[in-house]
């Protein structure tokens, strides 16, 4: 791994290059959402009607906190509006991904501006996001109709989404919301972890006993491989979990899924679209493989959030594993910055390059998309590690 680190100017003048970007994108989504992968470098607007809609009001949030502008701020909160109408219309709403949708979008609102429409829509979602609780099984349903064994499932993202349960269980005082949540981190840890600390994107339970099935993969290259962005939501929702319930077993999962993930990239600290692939010049079937830039970033921000839990909990205990996490993380985004952030508007207008979506294979069930592409999620969290270095104490939207 190369050891040279982002340094504080150099945090600065990437975070005040995505501002740019971002006010530039401004009049093309002010009435629509972004679509959660660019195509040949852009994104297209679309509905709200994607499971990453909430990324692009998030990075204007982001880039409200950084510039204090009330240009991204309003942009924002046109946003909101959108979210609100989607969860009281309940549009394409009947899955487990209320957490990336709301907490970037509509928790940051409430945080930042008290915005009660965001609080209101936050809550909503936070609802909707319980009513898919597997009480046989302790786990939040993925997608798919409720109860039929062949959705009987979750999966590892889910690991993000639960920070809105815990959100709204300290708004309104009812702890029903993070109850659900620890059970269902519960339920994931035991399970799509791996002995080795590699996790399984998807798991399977049975719907009649409750009891664990087998381990599999959507996204990832086969089921028993390691889908890069699954072990990156691995190792930030570890993190997340400690946050909020810092029990033993989630800092223990955060140890064993971060350096699973670290022991399998290349030189350059960004891995390809599945830890299955190694090396500098990753070659299969022919065809190098694409990396997923987005994955890096996730961790980043598992990293740098586990550094400030840790500083809190036992500053002199801890320093050694501080001082990884935080030298770890600014490694990365050295790459990610030197390397795969957009530095021609012309050509792209994402932030970060080589993200990968969806990469079919011989042996999962994916639909191919958003290959060598920018992607939502990647823009937020690289915009997101960023203001996490440039500012430590900031209040995170998760």
């Amino acid at each position: 791994m190369n050891n040279l680190q982002i340094t504080h100017e150099e945090t600065k003048k990437a975070l005040t290059d995505c501002v740019a970007q971002i006010r530039r994108n401004i009049p093309e989504y002010t009435d629509k959402s972004q679509n959660h992968s660019s195509i040949h470098g852009f994104y297209p607007a679309c509905g709200n009607t994607q499971w990453t809609c909430g990324f692009w009001p998030g990075e204007l949030w982001l880039a409200y906190e950084a510039t204090r502008d009330s240009e991204f701020r309003d942009a924002a909160l046109v946003q909101v509006q959108s979210m609100k109408n989607r969860i009281e219309k309940k549009i394409e709403v009947d899955h487990h991904d209320m957490g990336f949708l709301y907490s970037p979008s509509c928790v940051a609102a409430w945080k930042l501006v008290k915005s009660d429409d965001a609080r209101t829509a936050a809550l909503l979602a936070a609802d909707q996001l319980i009513s898919r609780y597997q009480a046989k099984g302790l786990f939040i349903q993925a997608w798919g109709t409720m109860n039929e064994p062949q959705n009987y499932r979750y999966i590892i993202d889910c690991l993000l989404n639960t920070p809105l349960l815990y959100w709204a269980s300290r708004e309104t005082g009812n702890k029903k919301y993070a109850d659900i949540a620890r059970a269902h981190t519960r339920t994931c840890m035991k399970n799509s972890i791996r002995p080795d600390g590699s996790t399984y994107h998807t798991f399977f339970m049975d719907a009649d006993t409750g009891k664990p099935l087998r381990g599999a993969t959507c996204q990832g290259y086969s089921d028993d491989s390691v889908w890069a962005r699954g072990q990156a939501w691995g190792v930030y929702g570890s993190a997340l979990a400690y946050r909020y319930d810092t029990q033993p077993a989630h800092l223990e999962s955060f140890h064993r899924t971060l350096e699973f993930f670290l022991s399998k990239l290349p030189d350059d600290s960004v891995p390809y679209w599945d830890m299955i692939f190694t090396g500098d010049n990753a070659v299969h079937d022919g065809e190098t493989e694409p990396r997923d830039s987005s994955s890096a970033s996730i961790v980043c921000c598992g990293m740098l959030d586990m550094a400030v839990q840790l500083k809190k909990t036992d500053a002199e205990k801890y320093a050694q594993e501080i001082e990884k996490y935080m030298k770890t993380a600014r490694v990365m985004l050295k790459s990610l910055a030197d390397k795969y952030a957009v530095k021609d508007n012309t050509k792209s207008n994402g932030l970060v390059l080589h993200g990968t979506y969806s990469k079919k294979s011989p042996y999962n069930t994916c639909t191919p998309e958003g290959v060598d592409e920018c992607v939502s999620w990647g823009d937020y969290f690289y915009m997101e590690a960023l203001t996490r270095l440039n500012n430590p104490d900031w209040n995170l939207y998760w």
